[in-house]
């Protein structure tokens, strides 16, 4: 019996030795294999069969005790440290990703806002000057004379003078027309008396 318990102590501390701490700590399973092989091999010869070694407990020291302590609670708070970190960067990441396709989907709104206003103002061009042709197109159906025409030339004229130009060019063709017009006026305001005096 004493030749088992130094050979079992002998086992126990090579088997130890090769290990670090944390794996005696937690690998009794492999220590306990590697123990029964070995004692049983070496117990053998003395007509001793080991069927199973089991290893009680592991009661490192006081002062290695508190140092795997410490070692825990820092590999502990690495840990959370890494877990803090990570989801940090996750979220900044899903963030990001949030205002790009924010972003893409603005620009993409308003492209197509433009596309739909230029469609719009493409539009109404093309109606004003198929009402223009149309306009043109019937007056010149219609075969106007040359007073229906300096009429117009007029009215443009007009309009033209309504806008903040300080210098207006009027063509002689216009002259002669406003001339015209001004003597209409002058004669119909003067032909209510003529009809007051025949009475």
């Amino acid at each position: 019996m004493t030749a088992i318990e130094n050979l079992s102590a002998t086992t126990l501390r090579n088997i130890i030795g090769d290990l670090e701490l944390d794996q005696c700590l937690t690998s009794r399973d492999i220590i306990n294999s590697k123990m029964r092989a070995i004692l049983d091999e070496a117990t053998d010869p003395w007509g001793i069969k080991v069927n199973r070694v089991e290893l009680k407990n592991i009661l490192p020291p006081k002062e290695i005790q508190n140092a795997m302590e410490k070692q825990m609670k820092a590999e502990r708070e690495r840990r959370e440290s890494i877990l803090r970190a990570e989801g940090e960067k996750k979220s900044a990441i899903l963030e990001a990703e949030g205002e790009k396709e924010s972003a893409i989907l603005r620009a993409d709104a308003k492209k197509q806002q433009q596309i739909l206003e230029a469609e719009g103002e493409a539009e109404a061009i093309l109606k004003v000057n198929t009402a223009t042709a149309e306009g043109i197109r019937r007056i010149n159906e219609a075969c106007p004379s040359e007073a229906v025409i300096k009429l117009k030339a007029l009215e443009a004229f007009v309009a033209a003078a309504n806008g903040q130009a300080t210098k207006i060019i009027i063509p002689s063709e216009i002259q002669g027309v406003a001339g015209l017009a001004a003597g209409l006026v002058e004669s119909i305001g003067k032909a209510p008396n003529a009809v007051k005096e025949e009475k």
